[in-house]
This record gives C-alpha cells, sequence and structure tokens, in this order.
C-alpha cells in the first residue's frame, strides 16, 4: 500500500489532503450554519412578533400564541383610522426622507470629489470635522434648534424637518464617498481629459456612472436613517398636518382616547419597516458592493 501511495501523482495525492480536510472542517461549516442560524433568529425574533401582534384580533392584544388564532386584519385598518392621521403623515415621511436624500446626495457628492481628487492645506483636518458633527448625539441639539427655529417662524414646517436631518446625514455621506472615490484611479478623468473632455464632463460621463454602487449605497443609508428620524420630527411639530409617521404613531389614541391601541401601533410599525425590508433585499447586492469599494486600493 506505501508503494502505491508514494506512486500517486502530485495532484492525485493534493486532492486526497483536501477530501481529508473537507472531511474534518465539516464539523466547523455546520458550526459556522448554526451560529448563522442563531444570529438570523436573533435579529428577525422581535420583528416577528411585531408581526404575529399586528396580525391578532384588538380583543387579542395580549395573547401570547405564537401563531395568531384566528389571523385579523382590523389592526391595519384602524392604523388609518381618520383620526389617526396616519395616511398624511407617511406621505409626509416619504417626503422628508426623499428630499434629505436628494439634497444630501447633491452635496455630499461634490464635496466628497473634492476632498478625495484636490490637494489642499486642512484636508485631513476638514475631514475629522466632517466626521466629528456626526457624532454629536440629536438630543443635544434639540433644544438649540427649537430656539432658533421659533425664533425664524419655522414650527411647523418642512425645512425644520429636512434641515436637521440633513445636517445628520451629510457628515456620514461625505465620509463614506470620499473613501470611494480616492479607490478610483485618478488616470480615468486624465484619460477623459487628453481626449477632450473637461473637468466636469469627465466627472458626469466617467466618474459617475463608475461611482453609482458607492452612491446608490450612500442613498439608501440616507433614506433610512431620515425616514427613522424621530426626536427632531417630535420636537418641531405640533400640527398633525406636519407630523411624520414615526411621530404620528406616538400619537395614537384607543377607543375611549385613553387607552393604548397596541394592535394598531404595532402595525404601524409594520407597515413602516416592511418598505425598507423590501428595499434593502432587493438591492442588498448594490448595497454590499457600495460597502465594500471603497475598502480596495486600486
Amino acid at each position: 500500500m506505501s508503494t502505491v501511495q508514494t506512486t500517486l501523482p502530485p495532484q492525485a495525492r493534493t486532492a486526497t489532503r483536501v477530501n481529508k480536510k473537507g472531511v474534518s472542517g465539516g464539523k466547523y461549516s455546520w458550526l459556522a450554519l448554526v451560529g448563522v442560524g442563531l444570529i438570523i433568529i436573533y435579529c428577525l425574533a422581535p420583528f416577528y412578533w411585531l408581526l404575529v401582534s399586528a396580525l391578532r384580533r384588538p380583543s387579542d392584544t395580549f395573547d401570547t400564541a405564537v401563531i395568531p388564532n384566528p389571523i385579523s386584519g382590523q389592526n391595519f385598518i384602524d392604523v388609518f383610522d381618520p383620526k389617526n392621521n396616519f395616511g398624511r403623515a407617511l406621505l409626509n415621511s416619504i417626503f422628508v426622507a426623499g428630499t434629505v436624500t436628494v439634497l444630501v446626495l447633491l452635496i455630499g457628492t461634490f464635496a466628497a470629489y473634492a476632498l478625495a481628487r484636490l490637494e489642499f492645506r486642512g484636508k485631513n483636518l476638514a475631514l475629522s470635522i466632517i466626521i466629528a458633527t456626526s457624532m454629536f448625539p440629536g438630543i443635544a441639539m434639540v433644544i438649540p434648534l427649537f430656539r432658533l427655529f421659533t425664533n425664524i417662524g419655522w414650527i411647523n414646517t418642512y425645512q425644520a424637518l429636512i434641515i436637521p436631518a440633513m445636517s445628520f446625514s451629510l457628515p456620514l455621506a461625505v465620509w463614506n464617498l470620499t473613501a470611494f472615490f480616492r479607490q478610483m484611479p485618478v488616470e480615468l478623468e486624465q484619460a477623459a481629459m487628453v481626449d477632450g473632455c473637461t473637468q466636469g464632463e469627465a466627472f458626469r460621463k466617467i466618474i459617475m456612472p463608475l461611482a453609482a454602487p458607492g452612491v446608490f449605497t450612500t442613498a439608501i443609508i440616507v433614506f433610512v436613517a431620515a425616514w427613522n428620524e424621530y426626536i427632531i420630527a417630535l420636537t418641531m411639530t405640533n400640527k398633525a398636518s406636519y407630523r411624520t409617521a414615526t411621530v404620528a404613531v406616538t400619537f395614537f389614541t384607543g377607543t375611549t382616547g385613553r387607552d393604548i391601541p397596541f394592535g394598531s401601533i404595532t402595525a404601524a410599525g409594520v407597515i413602516l419597516t416592511v418598505p425598507l425590508v423590501i428595499m434593502v433585499l432587493i438591492f442588498q447586492r448594490r448595497i454590499v458592493a457600495g460597502l465594500t469599494a471603497g475598502g480596495v486600493k486600486s
């Protein structure tokens, strides 16, 4: 047997070693799968319980069954009761989050490209200050912003919701896009300008199409952050017509006006969460590509 083994070609001996490693490594792969499964269950369990609570009948709100029986859509109907003004709040959230995303991308893309390509004194300091501004907790900005917006008459206005949300999202967008633009070779613009393009045309026709994954990822992050914003939206609005959906949920009232409609609140939570989950699942490849592209240096 030893003679036969020693006469095996190198490819066969390599295959034998790989097979042995595969058999011994099977235990570790199963452990990895179990670990991933536990993480998924841990992350999805709260949302599953939110969905289950939303699908119960209002009279079964405090039931502890894992599967609701019978399944009811009454809570979703109650969410859109005119007294809750939830439909208008959803439109407000879409408008505010969409506007914030467009403005942040418009400003952040040009700022990030300038920081990535131009050389000037204090550039690294400027980047440090930009990212440092995103570290301030939102609650620390509520009182100064409330006083400012009260003095200039911006309470119950859309700009009072959009501008603070931009100030929280713009630093992260600039930092993320700067890292993305830095890993793109500068020879691309140089070659385009040799062919007759201006700096602006090279940016528009060459760089922007290649930067689509990073820009798209930044757009998703900014939109989700603006969609979920609560503290500023709660403080700057006291009229139902200007409230966003996350704030409107806190003003839901029950049948008596004093009880808490847990079923309607959980149904509203599902309505607010499901579109974001679907969007992330559909574009997950672009998101991963955008998050990892800036980590590779050309």
